[in-house]
């Protein structure tokens, strides 16, 4: 008897069953979403070296002092690469995605300004009217205010505050575009529908990295930080358009930056201090201070990926489950962000 080896499949094991048309059909589309990455990641990481080549020559450059948590004189506009690579993105989706014009306006209007005040202070209300008017755009391209106008008013009210946050929470080397990454890490595994544009963000912060984090070569800037603070506010809520309660869901993943921000605006605003101006009260702050940027960004990225894999997981359940699970990650994070900064505000008032 002759004994023939088993021949391995000449098809894809996902592509069996399915027509001859339907396989090519989808190994095309797997064909451009590489192809989609591959463009994304080398859009960010050229731009965000020409970003720091142009803030070389124009001597756009952070310099340490008591507001701020680097030690060495740092270029800053890297960002500029990871946007211009998503807004490329997104203005490049299929018309059966269809593209997300309003969105990638309210991006590009939001970078821009972000831009301008790397180059020379813009007055906080000139750039929060900016911010309001992404708002109104990001909201008012995924729901009706007349059909839906909580949704509108969550979605509007997120943009703006996520702007802020991002910005407020980038001050040290690879925390606000790691976050940002991991959070669209978590839209991509809850929801389908917006699994290609999360990508697109985790692929084009991913290629901004290596020029932040563990050493900073250049910063995100103005330019960057509040960008990302939009398209992660854009992401969360598309996953609301297919289930509320997911994009709700999605303030898991959120917690670390929300709380510290949130609770830190709120200390401040307490202690009646000019809470709009530049600062280094934030808990990440005080924790890169005694422990290092490295450590301090991977902690923070640690609590996100755990959140993110609760998410995943929650994702199914009902909305007990999604209250519950929010209640003790909220609950959970402000203790320990009380626990963490009472020795690190100490340490900080002793040296004032």
């Amino acid at each position: 008897m002759r004994l023939r080896r088993a021949q391995p499949p000449l098809a894809m094991p996902e592509l069996q069953g399915v027509g001859f048309g339907q396989a090519a059909a989808e190994l095309r589309s797997r064909v451009k979403t590489v192809a989609l990455l591959v463009t994304v990641a080398a859009i960010s990481a050229s731009g965000t070296a020409l970003a720091r080549r142009y803030a070389l020559a124009r001597q756009l450059v952070d310099v340490p002092g008591e507001r701020r948590s680097h030690s060495v004189a740092t270029p800053r506009g890297g960002g500029v690469g990871p946007v211009v690579a998503v807004l490329a993105a997104m203005l490049a989706m299929t018309a059966a995605q269809g593209t997300p014009w309003l969105a990638a306006i309210a991006l590009a209007a939001v970078a821009l300004v972000g831009a301008w005040d790397d180059h020379r202070p813009l007055a906080a209300s000139w750039r929060l009217l900016v911010h309001a008017a992404a708002g109104l755009a990001v909201a008012g391209s995924l729901f009706d205010p007349m059909v839906a106008p909580l949704l509108f008013a969550a979605v509007f009210a997120g943009v703006v505050v996520l702007i802020n946050v991002w910005n407020f929470m980038d001050g040290i080397n690879g925390l606000a575009a790691s976050q940002a990454a991991l959070v669209a890490a978590a839209v991509a595994a809850v929801d389908p529908g917006m699994r290609i544009p999360a990508i697109v963000v985790v692929v084009a912060c991913l290629a901004f990295l290596p020029f932040n984090f563990p050493r900073a070569r250049i910063f995100l800037g103005d330019v960057g930080s509040g960008a990302l603070g939009l398209i992660v506010a854009w992401l969360c809520a598309g996953v609301a358009t297919a289930r509320p309660l997911n994009g709700l869901l999605m303030a898991l993943p959120l917690s670390a930056f929300l709380v510290d921000a949130g609770l830190t605006l709120s200390r401040r605003m307490l202690r009646r201090e000019r809470w709009w101006e530049p600062h280094a009260q934030h808990l990440y702050q005080g924790l890169a201070r005694r422990h290092g940027h490295a450590r301090v960004t991977l902690a923070y990225a640690a609590w996100t990926a755990s959140a993110s894999v609760a998410s995943l997981v929650i994702a199914p359940m009902g909305p007990a489950y999604t209250m519950a699970s929010l209640a003790v990650c909220y609950t959970s994070a402000a203790l320990l962000w009380l626990r963490l900064q009472r020795p690190v505000a100490t340490e900080r008032d002793a040296s004032s």
